[in-house]
C-alpha cells in the first residue's frame, strides 16, 4: 500500500500525475491508449492548434478517457474569454505541466566565488476541454474529418514505413527489436488481424530501433540500473502511442500482459518522475520516425504537419 500523506501537504504536479497512472495500472488499463472515437484520431491540441508534448499528451488523453471528452483541443480559462467563450459553472479543469527555467546566485565552497546556476522546476497550468465551454467559435466544433479511401489510405502509411530505414525480417510468430544486429523480426503481415494492428505492432519495434547508439543512442541503465528494460518498453509503448496518434493507428498492440504491468508498476512507484523521463524519451522517438515522413511519398497528412 502506498503512503497516505496529510492534506496539508502539497502534492507535485510530477506526484499527481504519476499516481493517477499507477492506479489505472492497477486497474488493468493502459491510460495512454487513444480515447476519441468517431473522429479524426490527434494528440490534446493547445488552443492555437500544437499538440501537447511529453507527459502532457498521456495526462490529457487520460482526462478525455475518464470523462468523456470528445474534442482534442484544452484551453486557459483566460484563453476561452479571450474567444467569447465561458467554462460551464460547475466545470472542473485539468492542470497541465511546463518546466519553468531560472538562474539562482550560488557560493562555491571551494573558492568561495559566486556564480549563476541554471535551474528548472515543474510548474502546472489549468486547462479546460472545448467540451467544457460554450460560445467558442465554430471552428473549434469541426465536423470529424473522413478517412481517405483505404486503399489510398494504405499507399500512404505503406510509403511512409516504407521511408524508414530499417533492416526488417518477416517470419516466425514473434515481434522483437535485436540490437546486437539491429534488426527488427516481425510475423509476415497476413498473421495480424488487420495491416493496421500490424504497421502498430512495426511502431512498437522502430521505437525500439531509434535507441541504437549510432541513432539516439538512447541509454538507460545508468539512471534505471536492473529497471532499465522495463523503462525502455515503456517508452516503446507510449512512442507508438504517438506515432499511432499520427498515423491514424489502433495502439492496442500490445496486449496488457501482467509482467508489463508489474515492471512498470514497480518502476512508477519507485521514482514519480520516472514517467516524465519515459514521456520526454518516447516523443524524442516518436519525432525521430515521424520525421522520415518528409519524404517524396509520405503521407500528405504528415508533409503538412
Amino acid at each position: 500500500m502506498r503512503p497516505t500523506r496529510s492534506s496539508t501537504v502539497p502534492v507535485s504536479p510530477a506526484e499527481t500525475i504519476t499516481n493517477a497512472i499507477i492506479e489505472r495500472l492497477e486497474a488493468g488499463v493502459r491510460p495512454w491508449r487513444q480515447p476519441w472515437n468517431g473522429g479524426p484520431v490527434s494528440r490534446p491540441l493547445r488552443v492555437c492548434g500544437t499538440p501537447y508534448r511529453g507527459a502532457n499528451v498521456i495526462w490529457l488523453w487520460m482526462a478525455a478517457q475518464a470523462r468523456g471528452f470528445i474534442s482534442p483541443t484544452w484551453m486557459t480559462y483566460h484563453q476561452s474569454q479571450l474567444l467569447g467563450g465561458q467554462v460551464r459553472k460547475g466545470e472542473r479543469g485539468t492542470c497541465a505541466i511546463f518546466y519553468k527555467s531560472y538562474s539562482k546566485e550560488v557560493e562555491d565552497a571551494a573558492t568561495g566565488e559566486r556564480e549563476d546556476e541554471a535551474r528548472r522546476i515543474l510548474k502546472s497550468f489549468t486547462v479546460f476541454n472545448v467540451d467544457q465551454i460554450d460560445g467558442l467559435p465554430e471552428r473549434f466544433t469541426p465536423e470529424p474529418i473522413p478517412l481517405p479511401e483505404p486503399t489510398a489510405r494504405d499507399h500512404a502509411l505503406d510509403a511512409f514505413f516504407g521511408a524508414i530505414p530499417a533492416s526488417i525480417r518477416h517470419g516466425g510468430g514473434e515481434a522483437y527489436y535485436l540490437p546486437s544486429a539491429d534488426q527488427i523480426t516481425m510475423p509476415e503481415p497476413a498473421a495480424f488481424r488487420s495491416r493496421d494492428l500490424y504497421r502498430s505492432t512495426l511502431a512498437h519495434e522502430l521505437a525500439h530501433w531509434t535507441g541504437h547508439q549510432s541513432r539516439l543512442g538512447r541509454s538507460l541503465s545508468n539512471r534505471f540500473g536492473s529497471d532499465a528494460y522495463a523503462v525502455e518498453e515503456l517508452i516503446a509503448e507510449l512512442s507508438s502511442a504517438m506515432v499511432g496518434a499520427e498515423l491514424g493507428l489502433p495502439v492496442d498492440h500490445l496486449d496488457d500482459h501482467a509482467s508489463y504491468l508489474a515492471s512498470w508498476l514497480k518502476v512508477l512507484k519507485a521514482d514519480n518522475r520516472a514517467i516524465l523521463t519515459a514521456a520526454a524519451k518516447a516523443e524524442e522517438a516518436s519525432a525521430f520516425l515521424l520525421g522520415f515522413a518528409r519524404v517524396e511519398h509520405a503521407p500528405d497528412a504528415l508533409l503538412a504537419a
